[in-house]
Formats: structure tokens, sequence, C-alpha cells
């Protein structure tokens, strides 16, 4: 914390460099010259700036490491504090919807990438990766799509055509896509969605194969929730990317949302195994889409509870070979999603409504001091 007197210090030296600029200013109009050039910063705002400490963004640069977070796009185009916060703690961004096929094909062959491409704008002008979220999933239909009868073979030339048209637009700028969302149904059998019923379990593998066609290069993901550690949906997932890989299906990695409660996260040791067989594969594990929800109204340790898990979650992705990615769903409490779907849940992410970091950010800071600390160089 800064002491009063260097406070105090610090405004005077500010007054007197503004007081001194504006006699250089009248005496240059008096000869008739322009205007000096404005100081970019007085010392106040350097030892503010100072004083802030490290961000997540600037511990994880340098260590082959994205801290990320999903990016609701009203949010960033009228929130001031939304964007500056966004830029400054985070390397990578998702979209949080506005890359779904909903918002991106809403009508038969029309694409929209406005908003699609403000993200990709604003990251690029902050230097930050871009997750691409997501191209095939049972929710975010549209109904132009949904509530007609279509043949098999008309459903996989417009789930070709959307994926190419998609993955093609943002060749090259993407750091991976989830190619296939939630296709693992909470009792561990495929997902009766509208892409198996029209087209059949094999629509999974052709999402992967053609989005590997428009991007060879591109990180190729299996996305999912409820599989983090060792239960039965984990196997599922385990099993279904180890037939992917057996099938020579172009697949890089598992996306470990990680949307859990306070007091049901699960246990580091699992996900750390669950982690290590995938490495097994051949895959990374990503952890996609963390929050950890707290039943309103929140208890006195709540929030202390709450950081340990983030801190767990964070540590064990270091921990593991194959996991260089950590993303929370939202930043703010202001915008989560958690309130509007878990009636009587909230309080889930590392900010809370005013933007004031709570000890989640807290724990992460201090886990990516030591990583940061302890990484090769």
């Amino acid at each position: 914390m800064l002491r009063p007197k260097l406070i105090a210090l610090a405004i005077l030296v500010c007054v007197a460099l503004w007081l001194g600029r504006g006699m250089a200013i009248a005496a240059q109009s008096l000869l008739g010259r322009e205007t000096a050039p404005q100081a970019r910063h007085c010392a106040l705002d350097r030892w503010l700036r100072l004083g802030r400490g490290p961000t997540l963004a600037s511990l994880a640069r340098g260590q082959d490491l994205y801290v990320g977070t999903a990016v609701n796009l009203k949010a960033l185009g009228r929130d001031r504090q939304y964007r500056r916060q966004l830029a400054q703690e985070f390397n990578l961004v998702t979209a949080e919807n506005d890359m779904k096929l909903e918002r991106l094909q809403p009508r038969p062959n029309q694409f929209d990438f406005s908003q699609a491409d403000r993200l990709m704008a604003f990251a690029a002008d902050h230097q930050m990766a871009v997750r691409g979220h997501t191209l095939v999933w049972h929710r975010a239909v549209p109904d132009w799509l949904e509530q007609q009868d279509w043949s098999r073979a008309e459903l996989m030339a417009i789930l070709e055509n959307h994926i190419k048209t998609v993955v093609g637009r943002y060749r090259g700028q993407i750091a991976a896509w989830d190619v296939v969302n939630e296709a693992i149904a909470d009792d561990s059998t495929l997902r009766d969605t509208f892409w198996l019923r029209g087209i059949g379990p094999d629509y999974i593998e052709m999402a992967f194969r053609w989005a590997h066609e428009a991007d060879p290069d591109a990180l190729l993901i299996y996305n999912d929730y409820g599989g983090e550690g060792l239960n039965a949906k984990s196997d599922a997932i385990y099993d279904l990317v180890q037939s992917l890989r057996a099938n020579a299906v172009p697949i890089h990695g598992v996306g470990l949302q990680m949307h859990v409660q306070v007091n049901a996260a699960p246990s580091p040791d699992e996900v750390a195994a669950n982690m290590a067989r995938l490495a097994g594969l051949g895959l990374q594990a990503q952890i996609t889409e963390m929050d950890v929800r707290i039943r309103q109204p929140s208890g006195p340790d709540d929030a202390d509870q709450q950081a340990d898990i983030y801190q767990a979650m964070l540590q064990t992705c270091l921990d593991a070979e194959n996991c260089n990615t950590f993303v929370t769903w939202g930043f703010s409490d202001r915008y989560s999603w958690v309130p509007g779907y878990f009636e009587g849940w909230g309080e889930a992410l590392i900010f809370d409504n005013d933007y004031r970091a709570k000890p989640a950010y807290h724990s992460l800071i201090e886990v990516l001091k030591n990583y940061s600390t302890a990484a090769p160089d």
C-alpha cells in the first residue's frame, strides 16, 4: 500500500508539472509557437500503476500458458471497465455465445460474422489469443434448421458448409476450436441430439475432419462438462476420443469445462489422473469454462473455499504435461450466466459485481507467481 506521504508528494509533483506545462504553453503562445506535447504520465500515475502488482496475463506471459475468459460481447461494447479489465488480466478470449451456429448462421447459408469479428479485432488489438467456441452443439441450433425435415445427405452438407465456412474465415487466427461440444449425455451414452438423429454417431468424426480440412494447423478439441475427474462420464469421453484417435481422426485435445459448485468440486488428484490418461493418448487437456458457484445467500467461508478450488485446479493444470490452457466462463459476477441458469446460486467468478478482486483471483495470482518463479527460462 502506498504511504500517505508518498501520495502527497506525488500529487505535488503532478501539480508542479501541470503548472510548469501551463507556463510553457503560455510562453510558447506568446512566441507564436505550437504548444508543447502533453506528458503521458505524472509521478502519481506511475506510482499507482507500480502499486497494482502483477496481473494474470503478465504472470502467464512467456510461460507458454493461456489464462483466458469467455467474453460477453454486449458488455464488451458498452462497459469500459469490462474492456479494461479484460485486456489487463487475460491473454486469451473465448466468445461466450457469438461463435455458435445460431448466431453465425441465423438464416440458411447467410452468415453474420459481425460480433465474432469484433471479438477477433479486440483480441488482435491487445495481443490476445482466441479459442473458437463451438462448431457443433445440441443447443443454439436455429429454428430454420431444427424445425424442418432434412435428409441425412442434406444435413451433412449443411454441417460441412457451416464448419468449413467458419473455420476457413478464421484460418490461422484461432488457438483452438471446440469442434464438438457435449456429445456425451449425463448417463454416459451418446447424447440424443438433432445431429445424432439426423446424421448418426459419425457426425462427430465428420466434424473433426471437416474442421481439419478448413484449417490444417488448428488445434481441434472435444469439449464437455461433468467429466473432469474420474467417473462414468469421463470414462465415456475417454472411450470416445480413444476411438477417434484409433480411426486417425484429427483431434488434439479434450476440454474440461469445470462448471462446479463450491461444495461439490472434483478431486484434484482425480482431475490429474484424468489429464494423465488423456496425455497417454497424445491429447491435450484444457480447462475451458471454469466457474465455482456458491449457494445464495453466501456464507462467511464460501469465498475462501471457492478460492481453494480455483487454486487447486490451476495448480493441477500447471502440473500436468498436457495442460497449458485455463479459461474461466466470464470474470465478473456482473455478467455471469450462473444466476440465470442455476436458481439460488451465484458469485461464481473471480471478480465481484463491481470488479473487485475476490479471494479466488488472489489465489490464482499466487499460483502463477510460484509457477513463474519455478518455470525454466
